[in-house]
């Protein structure tokens, strides 16, 4: 999604209102966040509908966020595949990656992991971190393929290189096993950056169950 400064709000707004596509979705984006705007998801919502109408796909994977989140409307998890899978269709990543999030959870719709594993490969060749590490999962859990923990780990690698934070923490957990942790905290210290304060409290109790006291000192550091 594209970023925009302060001084910038009123031209995306006008821009929005002209009916330029890739403005409404930064506009929508904007109100979803609350970002130099009073955060109205409602609103947001509107403005990625309006943008979906007129063929924005980037504007039909948000509609799917929305009814996905519950984010300015009732949360709706089937309404949510159909847009998604409209997004990846059209050969948007972010949109393989949220369909197969959803089919993955089994959360209101069918749970169907082989055709994930699908998306998740269509995202992946496209340069999809988040997919990528995904499918590091899949490798590493034996979802649907043969278990192998070394594609699973050139799997986190990819996506820690590339800058997704739960990339970075998967990859650090293969090189504290292999006894790298040297590695593993140069990787671990680079989560933070990014990385959502539910899932760094998540990560925090975990590696605080390391034996490796230098592991147990980041996840103190995590705590302060």
């Amino acid at each position: 999604m594209l970023q925009v400064e302060e001084e910038s709000y009123e031209m995306v707004r006008a821009a929005a209102m002209r009916g330029v596509h890739q403005a409404q979705v930064l506009y929508g984006q904007m109100l979803l966040d609350g970002k130099h705007v009073e955060r109205n998801p409602s609103a947001a919502l509107h403005w990625f509908e309006r943008a979906a109408q007129g063929g924005d796909v980037m504007a039909v994977n948000m509609v799917g966020r929305c009814l996905d989140q519950g984010w300015g409307i009732a949360r709706n998890a089937t309404l949510a595949e159909r847009w998604f899978r409209k997004a990846a269709e059209r050969g948007l990543d972010w949109g393989m990656y949220n369909l197969a999030t959803l089919l993955i959870l089994g959360e209101g719709v069918a749970q169907d992991k082989v055709e994930a594993y699908h998306w998740l490969r269509r995202a992946a060749d496209l340069g999809h971190e988040k997919s990528i590490n995904l499918l590091g999962g899949f490798y590493e859990d034996g979802w649907v393929v043969r278990q192998d923990r070394a594609t699973a780990r050139e799997h986190y690698r990819r996506a820690a290189v590339t800058g997704d934070f739960r990339g970075q923490f998967n990859y650090a957990r293969f090189l504290i096993e292999e006894g790298d942790l040297l590695g593993a905290l140069y990787w671990l210290r680079k989560v933070p950056e990014t990385a959502t304060p539910a899932f760094l409290e998540k990560m925090k109790v975990f590696l605080a169950s390391y034996e490796q006291r230098e592991v147990r000192d980041f996840a103190d550091t995590l705590a302060a």
